[in-house]
């Protein structure tokens, strides 16, 4: 039985239309169409080859996103707690859905749940699409009576994560532009105009200043050695990312980027949120404190405070508290590491985490806010340097050169 079919049908003006259709048997979706005015010229059972290579772009068309994810999460959630049937209400979801890759994988959990499995088991069956946290916290709110409830603190804690990721890219993006037009400036004027300069300083042989000298040189190099330069930098910047992403180099540089003037204080600030989030999600839902911690490191994303956080779960193994050991390793903020004290001793960790991680999430966007305005009159500044010392360097020994001429 397959869930989601292809097809190919007729309307009633005669126009050829295709799509997709979820159904229990062929039988039964051609009887759908038939009711919907189609008259079917081709049906076919779609499998999860055909949904990734369908639109003639493997890769985009199979990709899922979180946010379709968590909107999706979002509205199982809703019908659930409105006492939706739990099949019904993913096969709503399903009908709803328009992206080809994630309709498929949701039909196959509606027929995994409706044939038995838990929904845990059936979206375990599809990690590209649910993660660890997905799939721990469902289950916990399965075995806890609160799917409903854990479905929506599911998707609230996506959506969270999708508001913090934006709000770094989209503070980064106008200084990277405006670093990626500045360098291609600099190689036009190196590539295009200092050559013709050159040749000026040449005719009128006169002897020019070290400064033009240097960057004659840099022009040179640049224009006949421009494919040696370019592998070289592609080569160079390959080999640092698979150094950073190896377990060597990762630790290295996760503790420099902790270490970072302004940098440091904001990557530190981005892991703490995201850990406070996680956690106290997943302890809200029910998810064992032991479960949790080890999800929560995972999703960090930075060694040293990973490190950090998997001292504190060994210490909770030993009957201890989690603040003490987070505290001895320097990587936390005072505050968060008073409020989880205090969450210890009342037994409200889930809501004082929940407090930390709103707190800093508010200080995250106010620092991207204040380094975005700061980063934007130093790289102006930047490129006035670069143009000032170009003119200086070059057009005014060419001014001096021709009006001794004159």
């Amino acid at each position: 039985m397959a869930p989601i079919y292809d097809y190919k049908a007729l309307n009633a003006a005669g126009k050829s239309i295709k799509g997709t259709i979820d159904s229990e048997n062929q039988k039964a979706a051609r009887q759908k169409l038939k009711k919907q005015g189609l008259t079917v010229v081709d049906i076919g059972e779609k499998t999860a080859k055909s949904t990734a290579s369908s639109g003639g772009i493997p890769f985009l068309s199979g990709r899922i996103s979180v946010r379709e994810v968590s909107m999706a999460t979002r509205q199982i959630a809703s019908l659930v707690k409105a006492n939706v049937p739990l099949v019904e209400a993913i096969a709503a979801v399903v009908d709803q859905t328009e992206k080809p890759a994630l309709k498929w994988i949701l039909a196959q959990v509606k027929q995994d749940v409706n044939e038995g499995l838990t929904l845990a088991k059936a979206t375990a069956k599809h990690p590209k699409a649910f993660d660890t946290i997905f799939i721990n916290m469902i289950e916990a709110g399965e075995s806890s009576g609160t799917l409903g409830v854990v479905l929506i603190k599911l998707a609230d804690l996506k959506e969270a994560q999708l508001r913090l990721r934006s709000k770094v890219i989209g503070g980064m993006t106008y200084p990277v532009l405006m670093l990626i037009v500045a360098t291609g400036l600099m190689v036009g004027i190196f590539t295009f105009v200092m050559p013709k300069l050159a040749g000026v300083f040449e005719s009128m042989k006169k002897p020019m200043p070290p400064t033009t000298v240097f960057l004659m040189w840099v022009s040179d190099m640049l224009v006949s050695y421009w494919y040696a330069i370019g592998a070289a930098a592609f080569t160079a910047w390959s080999l640092f990312f698979k150094y950073i992403r190896s377990s060597t180099g990762k630790p290295k540089w996760d503790t420099f980027k902790l270490k970072m003037p302004i940098f440091g204080e904001l990557v530190q600030l981005i892991a703490v949120t995201r850990f406070s989030s996680t956690l106290s999600t997943l302890l809200s839902s029910g998810v064992p404190i032991l479960n949790a911690m080890t999800i929560a490191k995972n999703l960090v994303d930075n060694i040293p405070i990973a490190n950090a956080i998997q001292q504190a779960r060994e210490n909770i193994t030993e009957g201890q508290s989690i603040a003490e050991p987070l505290k001895r390793s320097g990587m936390f903020p005072s505050m968060m590491l008073h409020m989880i004290a205090i969450g210890e001793k009342t037994g409200e960790l889930p809501d004082m985490l929940q407090n930390v991680a709103s707190n800093y999430e508010e200080q995250v966007n106010t620092k991207i806010d204040s380094m975005t305005t700061l980063l934007e009159p130093i790289m102006i500044i930047g490129m006035g340097g670069m143009v000032g010392f170009i003119v200086l360097s070059v057009f005014v020994p060419l001014m001096e050169i021709q009006n001794v001429t004159k």
